[in-house]
């Protein structure tokens, strides 16, 4: 492919991961230049391998803890494991990334003067008061808890993005992404979507957590991934935080009950007790993404199972 004239040099942190490696296919077919990084803790080089014959595709092994000296055109920030059973592992690690990640991403981008798109989350509220979730409400989180090192890692990274907006008047992006899935997900990763679909095709029980009422909203990857290539294209004057996620929102009963149909398993559920911190709801209000990036979701939540079941399928 050759690159037209308005082609960049992306880096992309985080980009063997599950939503890195789909964001870097989508801009290698832009044509763009991709520098991918990333530390191997929760990315995959076999989601990238195809990609690795295309000359305008880098793949560097590095920890964002550490500075990063490249030159690039724009940067796209998604490097932090994002699995509960990741974060929680490793959670000085964790905030390390979120924080110290995010400050030389900041100095990079500041240095040479481009845009720089913070991919946050919906964790960012916590155990939300407000429902459905707006970019102006604060949030519930707890401080201290063992989900901590992941949200307030992800608060903490946000300020900093809009501090050095105001300081150094970098041009920021800043995504609060929902729950996100669909083909590459690690299979280990402890999210709900790739554990009950897991467990469903190896006819296993279905383990849900609490009185599965909790609530979810999916959103498929090609969906996020359009959604984050039209916030960093958007308007300077427009910094988020904005949501990007599924408005669709159902219960994780629901969620389990569907992929039983949809693969026709043999499972049962089981029930265990709630997770310290778990969110009881959690749906984005995605009129800002409506408005200023004329997004939304594409994907039925079925037709999403079915592609990420496919995928499982060829795994297990």
């Amino acid at each position: 492919m050759n690159r037209s004239s308005g082609s960049r040099r992306v880096l992309v942190t985080g980009g063997a991961g599950f939503l890195g490696s789909h964001l870097c296919e989508r801009l290698l077919s832009d044509g763009h230049e991709v520098l991918c990084v990333d530390n191997f803790y929760t990315g995959r080089k076999a989601n990238v391998l195809h990609l690795m014959d295309n000359r305008y595709f880098e793949l560097v092994r590095h920890d964002i803890t550490v500075p990063l000296h490249v030159e690039v055109d724009e940067i796209f920030n998604l490097a932090c494991p994002a699995s509960p059973i990741h974060y929680q592992l490793y959670p000085v690690q964790t905030a390390l990334t979120s924080i110290q990640g995010a400050i030389h991403m900041l100095n990079l981008a500041n240095r040479l003067k481009i845009k720089v798109l913070q991919a946050s989350t919906s964790e960012v509220y916590g155990d939300p008061q407000v429902h459905p979730q707006t970019e102006s409400y604060w949030g519930n989180v707890n401080p201290i808890g063992l989900r901590s090192c992941y949200d307030e890692g992800k608060r903490c990274a946000e300020t900093l993005f809009f501090d050095y907006h105001r300081q150094h008047g970098l041009r920021i992006k800043v995504a609060r992404i929902f729950n996100t899935y669909g083909p590459r997900m690690l299979p280990n990763d402890g999210r709900v979507v790739s554990n009950f679909i897991l467990q469903a095709l190896q006819g296993q029980d279905i383990t849900l957590y609490g009185d599965g009422n909790q609530t979810r909203s999916f959103c498929f990857v090609s969906d996020q991934v359009e959604a984050l290539v039209r916030l960093m294209n958007s308007p300077d004057d427009f910094t988020g935080p904005v949501n990007l996620g599924n408005p669709e929102e159902v219960t994780i009963r629901g969620l389990a009950e569907r992929i039983i149909q949809l693969t026709e398993s043999k499972s049962a559920l089981v029930f265990k007790p709630l997770p310290h911190d778990d969110p009881h709801r959690r749906q984005p209000d995605i009129s800002l993404a409506r408005k200023i990036l004329a997004w939304e979701p594409g994907v039925r939540l079925d037709e999403g199972l079915k592609r990420t079941i496919e995928y499982f399928r060829r795994c297990v």
